[in-house]
């Protein structure tokens, strides 16, 4: 259970792996939302295009649930 309050229900427009940091891209209606989440929360979710997700914002955080 999350406690953010504010969570969108979209689906993974891309994902670019960088060393250490990956760039989630999230289509939520016809806007677009950017998360930047260690390169190894995006191994372990398993992110990848086309996939449904969350993007769960806390105050200055995008955060990304599947």
């Amino acid at each position: 259970m999350l406690s953010a309050r504010n969570q969108f229900a979209g689906k993974i427009k891309s994902v670019k792996l960088g060393n250490v940091m990956a760039e989630v891209i999230v289509t939520v209606g016809n806007i677009e939302i950017v998360s930047a989440i260690t390169r190894s929360s995006a191994e372990a979710l398993d992110l990848k295009k086309g996939d449904a997700v969350k993007a769960i914002i806390k105050s200055t955080e995008v955060m990304i649930d599947k």
